[in-house]
């Protein structure tokens, strides 16, 4: 084993609609705030209330937008208000590199994919988030998925997702070791309302994980 120190775990908490939330995720010291903007959601925002909580966001903290095969028009709209967008539908690499943000593609992980392949295509991306497969829903399932699948050699940073809360993300941490974590309905009271002890329970597990 390497007597070289692990590398921390980098922290995104997805999901945002309210200022306070906001607040506290930042004073918890998370890297990334993620914010919805696919109608469908029940975390889902329009432009105006993006560019509200985007305001409260303070320099160097991460304003992620998620998308779900949306229109370039909307997507425009929003980037005075982003720092990095996060594509979550079918969306082909050129239409992911089109913007003048970096992004990320999150890839749900069915049966039958080929993460290295999916690497070497999306090879513009700054990062892959994994996330769990169910037919019909494009995130935020709340379930886990087996993270043995996940290889060790992957050609992109991995952001793990997917049913993540303080019961098992040390284990997460440990068993995967991803670049970083993504999480939303795990530290929620309700859907896009945060609970200010999950989200302080959450940090402090990734914490320990990556202290060993």
């Amino acid at each position: 084993m390497s007597d070289m120190p692990r590398t921390r775990t980098r922290v995104k908490f997805c999901g945002f609609t309210r200022v306070e939330d906001i607040d506290r995720a930042v004073a918890l010291g998370v890297d990334a705030l993620g914010f919805v903007m696919w109608p469908n959601s029940s975390r889902g925002l329009d432009v105006e209330q993006l560019a509200l909580l985007s305001a409260h966001v303070p320099a160097f903290v991460t304003r992620v937008g998620l998308f779900v095969d949306q229109p370039a028009e909307l997507i425009e709209r929003c980037l005075p208000y982003l720092d990095m967008l996060q594509f979550h539908g079918s969306e082909s690499p050129e239409e992911c590199q089109r913007y003048s943000l970096p992004w990320m593609k999150a890839l749900r992980m069915r049966d039958e994919i080929d993460l290295a392949h999916e690497a070497e295509r999306y090879q513009g991306a700054q990062a892959l988030l994994l996330d769990a497969y169910r037919p019909g829903v494009p995130g935020g399932t709340g379930e886990t998925f087996d993270w043995s699948r996940i290889p060790a050699n992957l050609a992109k940073p991995v952001i793990l997702a997917g049913g993540l809360s303080a019961d098992n993300i040390a284990t997460a941490v440990r068993q995967v070791a991803p670049y970083a974590v993504d999480v939303s309905g795990g530290i929620e009271a309700t859907p896009g309302c945060k609970d200010a002890a999950k989200m302080a329970s959450f940090v402090r597990h990734v914490a320990l994980a990556d202290a060993g």
